[in-house]
């Protein structure tokens, strides 16, 4: 044996090779037994008494990958699962046209014709992942882009990065109605949580900035989540992104909350309104003076 390498060798088997190794006498080899290594016991770790540890290992598990993987700084792309590309919006626009006359017709056509204009928000999204990607790919610390892992905005945000062959990861969350993670996400990049608090909280841990796309209530959630713990002080500030004025604008009533005093004047300052991939990431090297040598980051957030 080496020398040197008898000097590092570990004093004790590790947990795997236990697991490997151990085997059940056939006296406690019933379903009744509690002979498991308590590690290797599934119904064990699915005790509700040991709830704390399941999250402590969502906590570590992707942490751990992530560093591994030398991932430092993130973008996140939130936004809707029902925003479609242009060509399957289309799809769905024709078909709807051909269903015989009537008011069923009449409002499939409605709705289809919704998503077709909701459908740059996919194409954008796609842009602005490509462009966050390979700009940054030759950065000290390159931006990996992050998403929920599923379908729509997601899928487009992780769909960008794969065009220019970069990594890019997915927080993924088992639901009722289950959510097969995307196929454009780094696999070993690719994350399943149970918790959603813990999925939201990996989202913040890297995050260089939020970059919202219209959705719904979980769209909803993980913004205002966001912006609470600014406004709080309970994070630091970034860049928060929102495409589509018209429809934000639409959908919340922010002057309304500084009327009301529901929030302050300054409150509206913690995000921004874009309309396009190249606005946006023009708007990320403002404040970060990207491309730039030597350059501070902007005060502006």
């Amino acid at each position: 044996m080496n020398k040197s390498k008898a000097l590092r060798e570990r004093n004790f088997p590790t947990a795997g090779q236990d697991v490997h190794n151990a085997s059940k006498p056939s006296l406690y080899a019933g379903p009744d037994s509690s002979y498991d290594l308590a590690f290797a016991d599934p119904d064990f770790l699915l005790h509700p008494d040991l709830r704390a540890v399941r999250m402590q290992l969502e906590l570590l598990k992707p942490e751990m990958i992530q560093r591994e993987e030398g991932i430092e700084s993130t973008i996140v792309v939130f936004g809707s699962a029902r925003i479609h590309p242009v060509e399957a919006s289309q799809a769905n626009l024709l078909a709807a046209q051909n269903l015989p006359e009537g008011a069923q017709r009449d409002q499939a056509v409605r709705a289809a014709q919704s998503q077709v204009g909701m459908s740059r928000y996919y194409e954008e999204a796609r842009a602005f992942s490509s462009l966050v990607t390979e700009a940054s790919a030759n950065l000290q610390t390159p931006i990996y882009v992050v998403t929920g892992g599923g379908p729509g905005v997601m899928e487009a945000g992780n769909r960008g990065a794969f065009d220019v062959g970069g990594k890019s990861l997915g927080l993924n969350i088992v639901l009722p109605h289950e959510q097969e993670p995307n196929p454009y996400i780094t696999p070993k990049l690719c994350f399943q949580f149970h918790y959603f608090a813990l999925r939201k909280m990996h989202f913040l841990m890297r995050s260089v900035a939020l970059v919202c796309f219209p959705g719904g209530f979980g769209t909803l959630d993980e913004l205002f989540e966001t912006l609470t713990l600014m406004q709080t002080g309970k994070c630091r500030k970034r860049p928060v992104l929102l495409f589509g004025r018209d429809f934000w604008t639409k959908l919340i009533n922010f002057d309304h909350l500084v009327d009301t005093g529901m929030i302050s004047a300054d409150d509206v300052n913690l995000f921004r309104f874009v309309e396009t991939a190249d606005e946006a990431w023009a708007m990320l090297q403002e404040v970060y003076g990207l491309g730039k040598p030597d350059v501070e980051s902007a005060s502006g957030w």
